[in-house]
């Protein structure tokens, strides 16, 4: 896509501002990290667009926090206060794979994680938001937890205008196909891999 031009155009019917402006599935997946880094910097132009954002966090303990809430949290209070930018809301959907353990068994996390896609599930049908970013959504996929095609047909049938973005390794193939744009993010080096530990700022 030199200079922003599509190298096809597609004839279907829809002129150029209404193929431009169509709401689109969004996939960061692969094994490196940089996948919710991507999700929330795309979040980060929605706002500044002053997109309603909605952000979901599936799989992260409630206890851990990331830079990126309290960033995004104190985005949505300047707009509360000013009217700069678009609105905020940050939930945590679900428990499941962590870097900590938590309360629970496997059934009690499947059943968190199905109860928050629920939630999502609702919100699209409101139309009440302009961006959902699923964090770490692929994982209970992964795990049988939700039904693959049952996500895919939600989003296929999505009303209006809403973007949506998942991230995770191992997307499956299904929402691969469904998804719009598609990343998977692959390993060439990483600081861990000469026994360098996560930092602040770099991994949280």
């Amino acid at each position: 896509m030199p200079q922003g031009k599509p190298s096809v155009v597609p004839q279907d019917g829809l002129t150029t501002r209404q193929r431009r402006n169509r709401p689109l599935v969004v996939v960061h997946t692969g094994e490196m990290k940089g996948k919710s880094t991507a999700a929330f910097g795309l979040a980060l132009r929605g706002w500044n667009q002053g997109w309603d954002i909605g952000v979901f966090q599936f799989v992260k303990s409630a206890k851990w926090k990331v830079g990126e809430e309290n960033a995004f949290l104190a985005l949505g209070r300047l707009h509360a206060e000013t009217g700069e930018g678009g609105p905020v809301q940050w939930h945590k959907m679900g428990a499941g794979w962590s870097w900590s353990r938590k309360q629970g068994d496997s059934d009690d996390h499947a059943a968190a994680a199905r109860e928050g896609w629920a939630e999502i599930a609702r919100r699209l049908a409101a139309q009440t938001h302009d961006l959902y970013v699923l964090d770490e959504f692929t994982y209970p996929l992964k795990w049988g937890w939700i039904d693959v095609d049952e996500v895919v047909a939600t989003l296929r049938d999505r009303p209006g205008h809403q973007h949506v973005v998942i991230t995770g390794r191992d997307a499956p193939e299904a929402l691969v196909e469904h998804a719009d744009l598609v990343t998977r993010m692959t390993k060439v080096k990483h600081p861990m891999d000469a026994g360098t530990k996560g930092q602040r700022g770099i991994e949280w």
